[in-house]
């Protein structure tokens, strides 16, 4: 049987991410049949692969999941938590397979959050390249002014590098408090807070209500369910992926 890459693998598994899974292997925290393993290294499901001392489980005939989560403030978007905070997939109750996040929601942000077992979708949907929009429903402490709309939509300087152009609409102006809609093509660290606050805005609350055409709907917070087979090829379509 043909070897692959033990970070595909990894990613195939539903264990991790590609990216997070290059990281375990720099580490030195996964072995092959006995021995560790360096990056580059290959791998099938006939060899003994030990990921932080746990048997990996891989196999190509393994049904993959789709899933979409309206996760609650006050949960981080990660597998487990040396702090000991409640995580996103503590809410995942009934998930048989092992699945992970599709990018992430800070501990103080709620809304939409995707969760699979497919490797090549996950880093479809994630790469930059792919630009697959992502819309938020954000509550500011503040009116906001024509012009902090405007720097928003044609981007803000961040870590150096600007934001890439958004799509920005006032849905309430109230006496210190403004609703917007913002939607992005991109993924950086807490992209949305740090664009408002580049601006002079204080966000408040913060809800992602879609990814591409993929929207959260009246799923309750805390709940879950599976994608439809129609969500799934939409998003797909969304990331151009082949």
């Amino acid at each position: 049987m043909e070897k692959i890459r033990l970070q595909k693998i990894l990613s195939e598994s539903g264990y991790c991410s590609r990216r997070k899974a290059e990281e375990l292997i720099s580490k030195g925290l996964v072995r092959v049949n006995g021995h560790v393993a360096g990056l580059g290294d290959k791998a099938n499901d006939k060899d003994v692969i030990m990921v932080e001392g746990e048997r990996l489980r891989y196999s190509k005939k393994r049904r993959k999941i789709y899933i979409m989560l309206n996760k609650p403030r006050g949960y981080v978007t990660t597998m487990s938590d040396e702090l000991d905070r409640r995580c996103v997939t503590e809410l995942l109750t009934g998930v048989d397979e092992r699945v992970y996040p599709i990018g992430r929601l800070d501990r103080n942000s709620e809304g939409l959050l995707l969760f699979t077992n497919d490797g090549k979708f996950a880093n479809d949907i994630m790469h930059p390249s792919r630009h697959v929009s992502k819309t938020y429903r954000v509550t500011v402490r503040s009116a906001v002014s024509d012009d902090q709309v405007v720097r928003l939509t044609e981007g803000v300087m961040l870590d150096g590098k600007m934001t890439l152009p958004a799509t920005v609409s006032v849905e309430a102006d109230e006496p210190g408090r403004s609703v917007m809609r913002i939607t992005i093509r991109e993924g950086r660290n807490r992209q949305i807070r740090r664009m408002c606050e580049a601006v002079g805005l204080e966000v408040a609350r913060l809800r992602r209500t879609s990814i591409g055409p993929v929207k959260l709907g009246m799923l309750k917070p805390g709940a879950w369910r599976e994608l439809t087979a129609e969500e799934v090829r939409a998003l797909r379509n969304a990331a151009g992926e082949k």
